[in-house]
């Protein structure tokens, strides 16, 4: 890393890129950006782990006299597939809109615009129907609006996770991260419980629903897609947009702004200019950050690793829970339930603990607990159901935390005026790297023919991400190391 100055001043908050103390931000705009994480909910524990996507690789959508194994691993791989290629968009499309939104300094409309259209696929999902004779047909339509929703999700985050450095200040960024995750564990736990009350679990649901042509799974994606449309809205009315110029820190070069001055200019007059301006962009950040910021861009890679494998665990968990520990699919929500209870309690909590002794232990901890517990599941896999209750509420425990300070930690790092381009960067590597936990688990489930020797892939994939983040050297003065190393809130003469 290129050697600090000497004579070091403060660094600017993350609501004034000229050093002036940041005003303390009034409740409501915390709250409502929150919301926007609770009504996430709806698509991250309804649609893609807990509800639609098990119901879409069920024998419900397998034919009558078909084989239902070969039919159901088909569908599987269909869904992985498409997860694959939005993943592909994700990569490509992120670090460029978060530039152009960056530049723009219209955050809330790349965020607005985003969340519509995962709403929109959302509410698509009602005509994934389980007619006999076009089954295989409803699947593919259920896994193209799937991803869809993915790639407009992923995208909206980018400028969600870019608001979070104007709602808050150095000395409460993981605070109100935490806040946020907390926020989103809650909802869904709430929706959780609404659906599996009113339409999953009784024979018959509210207003009469029943399960004929998959109505209780239909009706349930499209009150996961009002729950979705509602509480997306408060973030856009309630948070207040502070533009800014771009970043001219002392590690911009003079060319540099000159060509982004000129693409702001043809993105007025031409957007394909300003698009291909911005991939430009892209690996001149990249380039700087290997000269002037390795640490962010080492915490990048690690947590493009580590995050994988917190991916793992929720995509394979209900899989494990049912495939080797025997759980029902009502077990495998009321599991869902009480896992988002305690991930929604652990990661509120920790996001005080993180603005305290930093977001670094806190990620450091939470990866070695999910080591720990991931471990303990193998080892206890033909022990019955009470060791994954055990050990599967305490990987819930650090899964929260970990994304959260993740977050937190990224946004301490995050130059004035860089925010989305750096959390646009965030969401690339972290698709990445999105083949490791899938290809870890199917790998290891391959050669030993034993589905719980999956874990052990998930397991090494978060090993190797805590290996990888305990290299990283990080900058001093940041918060980083805890609330000692914050930033004073007064600023130098």
């Amino acid at each position: 890393m290129p050697a600090r100055s000497a004579a070091r001043t403060p660094r600017p908050s993350p609501d004034d890129a000229s050093g002036a103390p940041a005003p303390r931000h009034p409740r409501r705009e915390i709250t409502a950006w929150s919301l926007w994480d609770w009504g996430g909910a709806a698509f991250n524990a309804v649609v893609t782990t807990f509800v639609f996507t098990p119901w879409l690789t069920s024998d419900t959508f397998v034919e009558q006299g078909a084989d239902t194994d070969a039919v159901t691993a088909q569908h599987s791989a269909w869904l992985g597939w498409g997860l694959t290629v939005a993943g592909v968009l994700i990569a490509v499309l992120a670090p460029a809109l978060g530039a152009l939104a960056d530049r723009s300094g219209r955050r809330k409309l790349w965020l607005g615009a985003n969340s519509a259209v995962v709403f929109v696929t959302m509410l698509a999902l009602w005509f994934v129907e389980p007619v006999p004779g076009h089954l295989s047909r409803a699947v593919v339509l259920g896994v193209v609006l799937l991803s869809v929703g993915n790639v407009f999700y992923e995208l909206a985050g980018v400028a969600y996770n870019a608001l979070l450095l104007q709602i808050s200040t150095p000395r409460t960024i993981g605070r109100i991260s935490g806040i946020g995750w907390g926020a989103g564990y809650v909802g869904g736990i709430v929706l959780l419980l609404i659906l599996f009350v009113g339409f999953i679990n009784p024979d018959v649901g509210w207003f009469g629903v029943t399960d004929a042509h998959g109505l209780d799974f239909r009706v349930s994606m499209v009150l996961a897609a009002l729950w979705f449309g509602i509480f997306a809205i408060p973030v856009l009315v309630v948070v207040q947009e502070r533009r800014r110029p771009p970043f001219t820190g002392e590690v911009a070069e003079p060319a540099a702004a000159a060509v982004a001055r000129q693409a702001d200019a043809d993105a007025r007059a031409r957007g394909l200019r300003a698009v291909a301006a911005a991939y430009r962009q892209l690996f001149r950040d990249l380039a700087r950050l290997w000269r002037t910021s390795r640490s962010t861009l080492g915490f990048l890679v690690a947590s493009a690793v580590f995050r994988d494998g917190l991916a793992g665990v929720f995509t394979f968990g209900a899989v494990i829970a049912s495939g080797t520990f025997g759980f029902s699919s009502s077990e495998v929500i009321v599991f869902a339930i009480a896992a988002n209870v305690v991930a929604g309690i652990c990661t509120i909590s920790a996001g005080w603990l993180d603005d305290r002794i930093g977001p670094r232990r806190v990620v450091i901890g939470s990866l070695v607990g999910l080591v720990v517990a991931g471990t303990a599941v193998f080892v206890l896999h033909d022990a019955g159901q009470a060791p994954f209750w055990v050990f599967g509420l305490l990987l819930s425990a650090f899964v929260g935390p970990a994304q959260s300070a993740s977050r937190a930690l990224l946004g301490r790092l995050a130059e004035p005026g860089r925010e989305t381009e750096i959390f646009g960067l965030y969401a690339t590597t972290g698709r990445a790297a999105s083949f490791l936990a899938p290809f870890a688990f199917s790998t290891l489930v391959s050669i030993t023919g034993h589905q719980y020797w999956g874990i052990l892939g998930i397991v090494g994939v978060l090993l190797l991400g805590l290996v990888l983040l305990l290299l990283v050297r990080f900058p001093s003065g940041r918060g980083i190391g805890g609330l000692h190393d914050a930033p004073a809130p007064e600023t130098a003469a």
